[in-house]
């Protein structure tokens, strides 16, 4: 008996470990595999299936929503005047350290259930509102607790080093990540308390410099966590060649990474996550993703979900990647599935609909997945079924015929 067989011009079979046990031509499949028997049978006709979408980077756990911050951005303020004014991150982190647990909780559950509806069957969600130990540790557990008890897969990041807490210097910041903060962190990870995939450092001007960044970022990597961290948004820091010196798994944003930096990416196989939300909502300019795919780099995507980039939806982030970002509609899905996997080093395991890998599909109902790209907004009409582990997670009956 198999979980499930997905079947439309061609078969998907999973099997009850929740990886594909075959996929190809629909007639070949079924001689293999004649007369087994199934939990469940989809008839995918004139539908198209693609692998469960990966959003590489996002901060989805906070309370307190800075709806009325966007008004300033619209007026013209820039991200760090409004940092400046007592808002961004450190509005964010005073009511994430006031809330409780369950009502962080309960918020991340709500916001990963919304990105699995819009076809997200694996997401990175980071800490980094908190700034201090106890807060930090909470959002680890909520993240944990997640991971425990929804179907989405997590990946998860501490980015204690998302600001400077004010009252510190970044030198005194620096070091209480890496003599008290980590050192706590390995403790519970060994322990079996938290599961902490990676780690991340807001390497920018004004935040953590160049210096701060390396050493909270090796300090990470010595205890076993994937550098992954933020990079050249906002200024040219030569975040791109300390990604690639330290063998970084990712680095995000690069809205200003070098020609040179673009060059040490590509060799070092480090990948780019970009966030073509972040840079549409701050109106910067967005990063040079043709420059990248022509050099070599391996482009993943991802929607920046914060109280700042409020997007649940990898489809529409992959319109804006072609739009903004002059990617392929292929360019954008492989950046969307395989190289977001990647960046995540899940790259064996997820993104691509491969015998041996997890069963994370997305069912569209249109005749070219080109759909889910095309009609800006339309995912909730177009996604007819997310599928986890070979189970269904989301079924929407009220798709629409195009």
């Amino acid at each position: 008996m198999q979980r499930l067989a997905v079947v439309e011009n061609g078969s998907v079979l999973i099997g009850h470990d929740g990886l594909i046990k075959a996929v190809g031509p629909a007639d070949i499949i079924e001689s293999q595999f004649k007369g087994a028997k199934f939990d469940n049978v989809l008839d995918a006709s004139g539908m198209c299936v693609i692998p469960g979408l990966v959003d590489a980077h996002t901060h989805p756990v906070w309370a307190g929503d800075r709806v009325h911050e966007f008004a300033m951005k619209l007026a013209g303020a820039t991200y760090m005047e409004v940092h400046e004014a007592g808002g961004g991150i450190h509005f964010t982190v005073a009511h994430t350290r006031s809330a409780t647990e369950r009502q962080l909780l309960d918020g991340l559950q709500s916001r990963l259930e919304r990105m699995m509806r819009a076809g997200t069957t694996l997401v990175e969600c980071k800490s980094g509102y908190g700034l201090e130990l106890d807060t930090e540790l909470k959002m680890l557990r909520v993240i944990n607790s997640a991971r425990n008890s929804l179907s989405i897969g997590i990946s998860a990041t501490y980015c204690g080093a998302h600001a400077v807490p004010k009252g510190k210097t970044m030198e005194e910041a620096t070091q209480d990540i890496v003599a008290v903060q980590l050192p706590k962190i390995k403790t519970q990870i060994a322990s079996g308390e938290l599961q902490v995939d990676n780690i991340d450092v807001f390497c920018e001007k004004g935040v953590f410099d160049l210096n701060s960044t390396r050493c909270i970022l090796q300090a990470g990597k010595d205890m076993g966590l994937n550098i992954n961290f933020h990079g050249d948004e906002l200024h040219p820091m030569n975040s791109a060649h300390l990604g690639a010196e330290l063998g970084a798994l990712a680095i995000s944003h690069l809205e200003e990474v070098t020609d040179d930096g673009i060059a040490a990416m590509a060799k070092a196989k480090t990948s780019a996550v970009l966030l073509p939300t972040t840079a549409y909502i701050l109106r910067l300019s967005p990063p040079r993703a043709r420059d990248m795919l022509d050099a070599g780099v391996i482009v993943a995507l991802g929607s920046d979900f914060n109280p700042n980039a409020y997007c649940c939806s990898m489809p529409m982030v992959m319109q804006l990647a072609c739009v903004l970002m002059k990617m392929s509609m292929p360019e954008a899905l492989a950046a969307s599935t395989i190289n977001a996997a990647y960046a995540l080093n899940r790259s064996q395991t997820h993104g691509s609909l491969e015998i041996g890998k997890q069963g994370d599909l997305v069912i569209i109902n249109a005749p070219r997945w080109e759909h889910l790209v095309y009609q800006f907004g339309g995912h909730q009409e177009l996604i007819r079924y997310v599928i986890i582990k070979g189970e269904i997670v989301y079924e929407n009956d009220k798709v629409l015929n195009l």
